[in-house]
């Protein structure tokens, strides 16, 4: 499959040389901690350089916008838009909530407005199911991949979102087989 990853020129250029990507470990990366792509979706990986360009978030330093393909294989992965990845989530957040309330410890939230951005719950329960499953010895898994729902309805009572996706995150970066130049012309509108 076809992934697109965001991220400031300088740094694409360093990953088409053979440099590995750098995984995120955000606590609002929504599908947990690994490297993030935008599913058959070039102009959405650039739309969201420009967009951190704008917001400076996280540790970002981007200066010049850019967009990079790669070649994914998601070897085993926990697929949100499947009905056993969606109740493994499920039993993995009544799991995380138990661990919580016995710890004392708050159960973080997603915020960030609508879309709700910053998805602090839903990585810190993507994230223990990862550990759950290493602590039962189980395989680990690979990728995660859901889908998005972003931005306001395209028209009036419409079901579909201006910014909706379906991103990846790259947990095993042997998952990533390749990496290539976007071109031009699957940037522009």
């Amino acid at each position: 499959m076809l992934g697109y990853h965001g991220c400031d020129r300088a740094v694409a250029e360093k990953l088409l040389a053979g440099t590995p990507f750098n995984a995120s470990d955000n606590d609002w990366d929504w599908l947990g901690h690994g490297v993030y792509f935008w599913e058959t979706n070039p102009l959405r990986g650039l739309e969201f350089a420009r967009e951190l360009q704008k917001r400076k978030r996280g540790k970002s330093n981007m200066r010049d916008p850019y967009v990079v393909g790669a070649v994914i294989d998601l070897g085993f992965c926990l697929d949100l838009i499947s009905s056993t990845g969606i109740r493994a989530v499920e039993s993995a957040y009544l799991d995380f909530v138990d661990y919580c309330n016995t710890a004392s410890v708050p159960v973080p939230e997603n915020t960030g407005g609508q879309d709700a951005l910053f998805r602090k719950l839903d990585c810190a329960v993507i994230n223990h199911l990862h550990k759950v499953r290493d602590a039962a010895k189980l395989p680990p898994f690979d990728s995660v991949k859901g889908v998005f729902i972003e931005d306001d309805p395209i028209y009036p009572k419409s079901g579909f979102n201006r910014k909706t996706h379906i991103q990846i995150c790259v947990r095993s970066l042997e998952c990533i087989r390749g990496v290539f130049r976007v071109p031009d012309d699957q940037l522009n509108p």
